[in-house]
């Protein structure tokens, strides 16, 4: 007698956990962020990109020159326009242009210090491009084939600057508590450690509470961003 009992469901792969893109500004600095650039191609020299050209044509024409004309020997005068153009870029992947050539320029301690000072002290549109920008300061560890260890020089430099990563993460922290700016919050999210486990007992409650408030948001973004670092 054949059994009438249908065979059992086959269990379906679970889809994979799609991470949504960071969200456009909802503050628009384009005027300070052009101005930033003018002041900056006249410092440097820079050839400005045809008058036809307006808006963010105008801005990927001009950053992309800067990143090219930053090169030895360096002024002094270029570093604060050069770190506030990059954190005024609203888009988190173009700021790298302005980022990497002020790190070959000045060094990585104080491009990383600057952010930080930004994160703690700026106006909300800094401390949102202060997180954006620092995604692209972080030391890459390099691995050679098959291995699990970290080349010597790679560990040295990422070494280095432990203490800014750290006086980074606890900046990032209390102001993403205390700082209800959507604009914040969300840059600041993706790159702060929510595992309470690499915290000082005196912070857990801190970091607790930031998972508390990215949940409870009334913003899809925020509480879809937690669940993939908790």
């Amino acid at each position: 007698m054949v059994s009438s009992d249908a065979d059992p469901p086959v269990p379906q792969a679970e889809s994979p956990r799609l991470l949504k893109p960071l969200p456009g500004r909802t503050e628009n600095s384009s005027a300070s962020y052009e101005r930033c650039l003018t002041e900056l191609i006249e410092m440097l020299g820079v050839e400005p990109p045809e008058p036809v050209q307006q808006g963010r044509r105008w801005q990927h024409a001009v950053r992309w020159s800067i990143g090219r004309a930053v090169r030895p020997p360096v002024s002094e005068e270029w570093f604060t326009p050069l770190i506030r153009a990059a954190v005024l870029e609203p888009d988190p992947s173009f700021n790298r242009q302005l980022v990497e050539p002020a790190l070959a320029a000045f060094g990585r301690r104080r491009v990383q210090r600057a952010l930080i000072d930004l994160l703690r002290t700026g106006t909300d549109p800094e401390r949102a491009g202060a997180a954006r920008a620092w995604y692209w300061t972080q030391v890459p560890l390099s691995y050679p084939g098959g291995s699990d260890t970290p080349t010597p020089e790679s560990q040295a430099e990422y070494d280095a600057v432990a203490d800014l990563r750290r006086e980074w993460q606890d900046t990032a922290l209390r102001v993403f508590v205390d700082n209800e700016n959507l604009d914040v919050r969300r840059c600041i999210l993706p790159g702060l450690d929510l595992n309470p486990q690499h915290w000082p007992e005196e912070l857990r409650e801190t970091v607790a509470t930031a998972t508390r408030i990215a949940r409870t948001s009334s913003d899809d973004y925020l509480r879809h961003r937690v669940e993939h670092q908790v």
